[in-house]
Order: C-alpha cells, then structure tokens, then sequence
C-alpha cells in the first residue's frame, strides 16, 4: 500500500491522479475544482446565524472558527456550495448563504471580448507597456519620439507580446498637474495610427482616463480602454467603451489621478481585500449599467495605487478572492514601488522580480500580464503554466 500527499496549491495533483485512474480529462479536472480547498472571512454575524454557522457547517463537514461576531469558514468548494444555498437553510443563515455564494469563485472566463476580437485566455497573455509620456515613473521621455515609440513596439511584440497598451499620461508618484487634453491626444493618436499601419491586426490598448481621448483612439484603431480609474473620473467613459464595442479594463484606485499613485487613500479599515473586491463590483455594475456587455471587462487590483507596501503585498497574495468578481484579472506589478520596497532594488532592476510576480499572479488565477519587460515575464509565466499543467 502506498500513500503519496497531494499538494494543493493547484488542481494539477487531483487531477493527474484521477486520470491515472481512468478518468476523462472533463470530469477530472470537475471534480479537482470540487475539491480544491477555500477559506472565507465572514464578520457582522448575528448570535443567532453565528450559532446556526456552527452547527450546519460542522454537518457538512466544515471546518469553523469563531468569535464574537465572526466566523473563518474553511473546507472544500463543492461543501462551500452545497452551503451557499439560501433556500435549504434556516432563516437565520439565508443572508450569510447568499453572500457566501457570492464570494466563491466563479467559472473562469474563457475568452475576452474586444473591439477586434476575442482575445483566448487558456494561455497567458501578455501586455506591453509603451508610455509615451516624458514623466513616466520607469521609462520616461525614452520613447515620446514617433520612432522610438515604433521601435520600442516592435522590440515588445518581437518579445511575445499580444497587445500594446499606449499611454500618454503619467500616473507616477508626486504629480502636480494634469495632462491637458489635447496634448495628451497628440502624444497617443499618431503613435497608434503609426501601429495600425505597422501591423493590421494588432490589439491596441488605450491607457487614459478621459473619454475623449478613449474614443479617439479607438477610432484611430486602438481595441481597448484601460482606465485606472475604473470609469470613476469621466462619467462619459462607460458610454463611449460601450458605443464602441471596446474591451475594458476596469482598475482599483481611488481619489484623482493625481492622488492615485500615492497613500492619500490608502485607509482601508474593513482589509484591503475586501475593500478592493466591494469597490470593483461597485465599477463593474456602473460599467455594464452603461451598456459595455460582461464579457468586455477584465478588472484589475491596482497593484501600486492607492495602497501601502503591506497593503499591496496583502493583496497580490490574495489575487484569488478576485476570482469571486467572475470577470478575468490582469495584473500590473512591473517594476512597482512595492516590489522596490521587498527587493531593495531600483527601478531599472526589477524585471526580474517582476517577472517572478507574473507567474506568482498566473498561479493565483490572473491571466492578462502588463509588463515592461515582456521576455521575462513570458518565460516565467510558461514555466508557471507548465507546473499547473494548464
């Protein structure tokens, strides 16, 4: 008789074993999510639910760690499900169910809808940065030349990039005045009229906060809006994406863009985590109630804004709560403050590091990666796709 530990950190190990039994990859990989194991924070609980969370989760195998007012809820997904129905449960845990249904993971997304196409998500995929800014807090002024900025795309697509993401403001600590719109148009639009000519079928990524430059560079070419404001600053944002058909990446950051890269903001006394999951739901609701379809978003933690060094650590740890947000994550974790503060090392000399996040992140469940250094970082995200037999 032998007995061999599963390590659980990825389906990979359940479903290798399963199928050394006979079994389809299908069914398989079904019953390795049902078994992967969960942990969820519940707070606000009455004596009354806090009671009945103890006696019916300890029925269904689960594991319970209480306090006054509080609860750890611990166990498998498919025992954590078979929980989260309102329905089969006392009154007094029907709130607590529903909510619990809530922060479970959802079923990956398969594919991200664009202005251009879908873009398949069952590899990782990679997002080069071209900042055209002279003010960028990595790069700034090297490529705000139209044939630098070329050059510079072209070395990123060489690298393995699928999209280029062009941005023509600064979001960098310690900013003390806004980009005007009309120059920020003129710093972006002939660098993606440049790209469309270059090559047709590129995927284009629009970084702004501003509506009006969004929609130009769409109609220039450009397949996507990053906003890293979540659509918060230009109420116009959610229309102009959704008349345009555009992919959307929806990030997490809070205050002006000229307060979003510092602490002003960074009080988060319900836990970062949480805090980012209520505030991401709030952007994606907003978004589709302006008329950009489910399937166009990805959402984004913003890494790096609005958050402290503990507090972005915390956060790229628990990349997998996002899961629960049912929308695909992209991470931006290149040459980040935060990694600076882990690694002691400059801006210049953190690919490597930020490469190491990327398949960290690939591993927690992110599938879209902006990076500056985009050869590291595919070749550690295929190492991390390989060890997960993804």
């Amino acid at each position: 008789m032998n007995v061999t530990p599963l390590a659980l950190h990825s389906g990979r190990a359940v479903r290798e074993a399963l199928r050394s039994h006979g079994w389809d990859d299908g069914l398989a990989r079904t019953s390795a999510g049902g078994i992967h194991p969960l942990a969820l924070h519940l707070t606000g609980l009455g004596a009354g639910a806090l009671e009945a969370l103890v006696r019916l989760g300890g029925s269904l195998g689960l594991e319970v760690v209480t306090g006054e007012g509080w609860a750890v809820l611990a166990g498998s997904r498919s025992r954590l499900s078979a929980f989260a129905r309102p329905w089969t449960l006392p009154e007094a845990l029907a709130e607590t169910a529903t909510r619990i249904g809530l922060a479970l993971p959802a079923d990956p997304a398969d594919v991200w809808e664009t202005a251009r196409g879908a873009v398949p998500l069952d590899a990782p995929v990679l997002m080069g940065i071209l900042n055209v800014t002279p003010d960028s807090f990595s790069d700034g002024g090297r490529f705000t030349g139209l044939d630098a900025a070329l050059v510079h795309a072209e070395s990123l697509l060489t690298e393995g990039a699928r999209i280029i993401d062009v941005g023509g403001e600064s979001t960098r600590p310690g900013r003390t005045m806004d980009v005007p719109l009309a120059e920020e148009r003129s710093r972006v639009i002939p660098v993606i009229e440049a790209l469309v000519r270059a090559h047709p079928d590129l995927l284009i990524s629009i970084d702004t906060v501003k509506a009006e430059v969004a929609r130009a560079g769409l109609e220039h070419g450009a397949a996507i809006v990053n906003d890293v404001s979540g659509f918060r600053l230009d109420p116009a944002m959610a229309a102009t994406a959704a008349t345009t058909g555009a992919g959307v990446v929806l990030m997490h950051s809070r205050g002006g863009v000229l307060e979003i890269a510092s602490y002003q903001h960074a009080d988060y006394p319900e836990g970062v985590v949480a805090a980012v999951l209520d505030e991401l739901r709030g952007a994606i609701a907003g978004a589709t109630a302006g008329g950009v379809p489910t399937e166009r978003i990805v959402v984004d933690p913003g890494l790096g804004f609005s958050k402290t060094v503990e507090q972005n650590v915390e956060l790229f740890d628990q990349l997998g709560a996002l899961q629960a947000l049912g929308r695909p994550v992209l991470v931006g974790p290149s040459r980040k403050r935060f990694i600076g503060a882990v690694t002691e090392a400059p801006v210049q000399a953190r690919d490597h590091a930020s490469a190491v996040a990327c398949a960290l992140a690939w591993e927690r469940g992110a599938r879209v990666f902006r990076v500056h250094a985009v050869s590291a970082a595919r070749q550690a995200l295929a190492l991390a796709r390989a060890a997960a037999g993804d």
